[in-house]
């Protein structure tokens, strides 16, 4: 496959990994992780809220829709918005909304005015912020770092993303539930006022220059136009949609296989957030590796064997419900998941003008991540349908498919341009 766009070549000389990062990319790094073990603590406490108000495979599955739905709807809005405002402003202002959400939901619960729509509605907003703030977040890293230290701030980043997000903060928030619903959700209403605070200090102007000003829908097209007559980026991001539908439609109805005396595998609400660190053990491992699976590897190679483990990830409940075997499914799955992660956003951010990076961002998520409500739909209506083993098997051969494609992809082809990242 050959790529139709001419590509700004990298003239960075490579990076040996011994030049310092720099202390304003420690503070983002810091801030960074404490928004994402935020995002932790929320994955696993609003499903588990979701089912002291129903049981139903599809009310369950509505929460990730609303959570998700924002990136299918306002991807493009927010792209527009970060490559027109200082892109720690729009960071700053998405994880205070974040925390005024969370804090009302709270003292919703704590006065039992809670319900399921409560719920839908909270995700959906915190969705909505997430969009600014993630957008922003990606877009702002080749401002802070050298565009040749990018795979290596990328995998850093993407460590204690994972380690935060899915490794402390899964079992943290089944704790939090099982101690209460309030402090599931004040605890991640704090981590993200105090991922303000180290934000603040990432001193500097984060505002791309413009030539001249331009219509709101003049900068989506032109983000969507750069991203479309992009070949290999527009291949990348309608795979990743693929393999995101998949994910999300396991993952929506995982919390029923895994959790209850009656369930599958039977674990407690803490259990079940231990189970879920066993994927981000995996990505763990991946992000720091990832740059040295790429030198070995080559970048298409180490591409079609993350795919592999994508299917190992979903398809494992299919076969089994042994906690262990499940566990060291999803283990292999996040070592993909990561190495994805690392090689594809980093390229993309190299190739990408600095001007147009937050709108080429949010057109390629609108791609990749706006199939995630519609995976959370089909999720829950497949498994009321079939049962919820049927929805592994089948969610694993869509996210097997995208190896048809990546087998015609060479070495030379992925040697400027870039994709995006599953989960990520």
């Amino acid at each position: 496959m050959t790529d139709d766009t001419p590509l700004r070549p990298d003239v960075s000389s490579p990076d040996t990994g011994s030049r310092p990062l720099g202390t304003r990319f420690g503070f983002l790094l810091t801030s960074s992780s404490l928004s994402n073990l935020a995002d932790g603590v929320l994955k696993v406490g609003l499903p588990l809220a979701a089912l002291a108000h129903t049981d139903s495979p599809t009310l369950v599955a509505g929460v990730t829709i609303a959570l998700s739905l924002p990136w299918l709807l306002l991807a493009l809005p927010a792209g527009a918005l970060a490559d027109r405002v200082d892109r720690r402003a729009a960071m700053l202002g998405a994880n205070v909304a974040r925390a005024a959400l969370l804090s009302l939901l709270a003292v919703l619960l704590s006065v039992d005015a809670g319900s399921i729509w409560v719920l839908y509605a909270v995700a959906f907003c915190v969705g909505a912020a997430e969009t600014v703030h993630d957008t922003a977040a990606q877009s702002i890293l080749p401002q802070v770092v050298p565009r040749d230290r990018l795979s290596r701030a990328n995998g850093r980043l993407h460590a204690v993303e994972l380690t935060a997000n899915q490794f402390a903060g899964p079992p943290l928030g089944g704790l939090l539930v099982a101690l209460g619903a309030v402090a599931a959700f004040a605890a991640p209403a704090a981590l993200w006022l105090a991922a303000v605070g180290a934000l603040l200090l990432v001193r500097g102007r984060f505002r791309v220059g413009r030539a001249t000003r331009t219509s709101l829908r003049a900068d989506i097209t032109e983000g969507l136009r750069f991203l479309w007559r992009h070949r290999l980026l527009r291949t990348f991001a309608v795979l990743v949609g693929s393999s995101n539908l998949a994910t999300s439609a396991t993952f929506a109805i995982l919390v029923l296989f895994a959790v209850g005396p009656g369930s599958p595998m039977g674990l407690s609400e803490p259990g079940y957030g231990l189970l879920l660190t066993s994927t981000a053990a995996g990505s763990l491992l991946g992000a720091l590796t990832a740059d040295r699976v790429e030198g070995v590897l080559g970048r298409a190679w180490a591409l079609r064997l993350s795919v592999l483990g994508f299917g190992v990830l979903l398809g494992v409940p299919a076969l089994s419900a042994n906690p262990l075997v499940i566990g060291a499914g999803f283990v292999v799955g996040g070592v993909s998941i990561a190495v994805w992660n690392v090689i594809t956003v980093s390229l993309r951010q190299r190739v990408t003008p600095d001007p147009l990076l937050g709108r080429v961002n949010s057109a390629y998520r609108l791609m990749a991540w706006g199939t995630m409500p519609l995976g959370a739909a089909l999720g829950g209506v497949l498994a009321e349908l079939l049962g919820l083993r049927a929805v592994f098997a089948l969610m694993a051969l869509v996210a097997l498919a995208p190896l048809a494609v990546l087998a015609r992809v060479d070495e030379a082809a992925l040697s400027g341009a870039g994709g995006e990242a599953v989960n990520g």
